[in-house]
């Protein structure tokens, strides 16, 4: 998968060092993979939360970050829409966020 924009992670892990090692791995892992459904997905992370055909959420380092995408399955690319803590999660309508 391409991955729209990985400089959001990066943005990310500097200001939460803590994170950085997690998300380094998922990028890496997402980026050689080309997942053509859902189905091919939910194989390979099954604790993804499913909020459309479209828009996935993934937990990182355990459940202490939350990784919001868009991914378009038929070209290929993931676009990260939001990254943040699971306690700022819990404050955000998933179904609203852009990506920008």
């Amino acid at each position: 998968m391409r991955i729209i924009a990985r400089r959001t992670l990066i943005e990310f892990w500097k200001r939460n060092p803590r994170s950085e090692q997690a998300l380094k791995a998922w990028f890496d892992e997402v980026r050689n993979v080309s997942w053509k459904t859902l189905n091919d997905l939910k194989k390979q992370y099954r604790s993804a939360s499913i909020i459309s055909s479209k828009r996935v959420v993934f937990n990182i380092k355990g459940n202490d970050y939350r990784l919001v995408v868009d991914i378009e399955y038929k070209i290929g690319i993931l676009f990260i829409v939001w990254l943040g803590t699971h306690k700022k999660y819990d404050k955000v309508n998933i179904l609203e966020l852009k990506y920008e």
